[in-house]
């Protein structure tokens, strides 16, 4: 027994030149909201000597007051002691955050430490926290009002605008959504971002891999009955539907109109509209894993230099098989098979972009027993060698599987190239009533409007020497 004891002391490293090694020198948290906790993040700590370490104390420097938590090597505590790591072996640290609220919209910073003392070597791993107060609403009904920038919004399972409230979005208010929330509307809503303070609709997982994730919440629906809704410089995006414009087992119709807005990265559909009626210009819907925009039942569809652009390429959820686009009196249902048929009084697109990664991204499907009324004027369509644009009632001046020659697509990048086919080609007649683009650029001051949201303006080589 001596000597078994006498072996274990001198597998034990007391030497001060023995140091630990971490695999970060500093835990941080991306934004998290205030009250409440974090996700969990962990560090590695790492014994790289031959011989056993003992940690004599683990310990946040903040103490029990600190807004950290821990879990070293699966001990919840702040504080433990003689920690033993084996040989070229290590422990992993788990740490989590709740921080306080500060009473404004400013994000807070945390920061504390995690204290490791090794042989009378003292070793630290920075902890740091960005934290966001907010206005929380849960299952809510609301009434008239009006939504400020003062602090974000962090929306519950659902907010719902009830028949005859209108809510109002003032500029650079940004809504979050926890997973599985939506919005609701069957009376009005009214979003009045700027170009400078855009209204955000999104999830609220703020970590960077999150970023442009979807199905995070589920979505805005604007039920049939729901009219005088606008959206104006929003940015919806990472849900599972973005914006839903009708409902097939209500009466009537919805209304939007869409200025200046883009919706993005969703996993069903970017916009889904049912026997309603939209008016959108300077828009950008794209990157969505099906359906990037479906108008169905009919309805009545104004879209005026808009960017239809899918390049969904997430390969783990398979290859996207839809169209970009589909424009359609009619839907079916799945379930019972039966075909419910409406009319398309009107559906325009004029001075669009419609394009994706596919061969073909666009499907135009009419049952005769309804109205059929559609017209793409002076658009850039990737179709098919197949699709038929010969009649000119329904296709006129098509510029046909051109490339748009976006900046880059795949990180939701949609303005134009200096080589762009779709520059100054569009129909002075739309540009006219939408002189500025998504940007604000002016379509109205070079050779051409260009299709799409996006205008670009060539620098005038004499112009920017003279101003040097």
């Amino acid at each position: 027994m001596y000597l078994f004891a006498s072996c274990e002391k001198e597998n034990i490293n007391s030497s001060s030149d023995a140091l630990l090694r971490f695999s970060t020198d500093t835990v941080a948290f991306d934004t998290i909201f205030t009250s409440i906790g974090s996700p969990t993040h962990n560090v590695r700590v790492i014994n790289p000597t031959n011989s056993t370490l003992i940690i004599s104390s683990i310990r946040l420097a903040g103490g029990n007051k600190s807004g950290f938590r821990l879990n070293v090597n699966g001990e919840v505590a702040n504080d433990v002691s003689d920690v033993e790591i084996p040989p070229n072996d290590s422990i992993f640290i788990f740490v989590e955050v709740t921080l306080g609220e500060n009473g404004g919209n400013i994000p807070m910073v945390a920061e504390d430490s995690i204290v490791f003392n090794v042989n009378g070597v003292v070793q630290d791993v920075n902890l740091i926290a960005w934290g966001q107060d907010f206005k929380r609403i849960n299952s809510k009904v609301l009434e008239t009002s009006t939504w400020t920038n003062e602090k974000p919004y962090l929306i519950y399972n659902y907010a719902y605008v009830d028949s005859g409230a209108v809510l109002t979005i003032e500029p650079g208010t940004i809504i979050y959504f926890h997973d599985g929330a939506g919005f609701y509307v069957k009376g009005t809503i009214d979003v009045q971002g700027t170009n400078d303070e855009p209204v955000v609709f999104q999830g609220d997982r703020l970590e960077s891999m999150y970023r442009d994730l979807p199905d995070q919440w589920n979505g805005i629906i604007l039920f049939s009955g729901s009219h005088n809704n606008r959206f104006e410089h929003a940015v919806i995006k990472n849900a599972n539907i973005g914006l839903q414009v009708g409902t097939i087992e209500h009466e009537g119709y919805a209304s939007v109109e869409l200025a200046d807005t883009r919706i993005e990265n969703m996993s069903w559909s970017g916009i889904w509209a049912m026997k309603s009626k939209i008016l959108a210009s300077n828009c950008v819907i794209s990157n969505v894993r099906y359906y990037n925009t479906a108008l169905l039942l009919g309805g009545d569809y104004q879209f005026y230099h808009t960017t239809f652009a899918n390049y969904y390429n997430a390969l783990s959820t398979g290859i996207r098989n839809t169209e970009t686009l589909i424009v359609s009196n009619y839907l079916v249902d799945s379930k019972t098979d039966m075909r419910y048929v409406g009319n398309m009084t009107q559906a325009t697109f004029g001075n669009c972009i419609v394009t994706g990664n596919r061969s073909n991204e666009l499907l135009v499907r009419m049952d005769k027993k309804g109205e059929a009324n559609y017209l793409f004027d002076n658009c850039l369509l990737q179709l098919s060698d197949t699709f038929d644009i010969d009649n000119n009632s329904h296709y006129q001046g098509i510029l046909r599987s051109a490339d748009p020659r976006f900046i880059d697509p795949y990180k939701g990048n949609f303005q134009l190239d200096t080589l762009s086919a779709v520059k100054d080609i569009g129909k002075l007649s739309y540009a006219k009533l939408f002189p500025n683009d998504f940007l604000g650029v002016s379509r109205l001051d070079d050779a051409g409007p260009d299709l799409g949201a996006f205008e670009r303006v060539e620098k005038d080589p004499e112009k920017t020497a003279n101003s040097k």
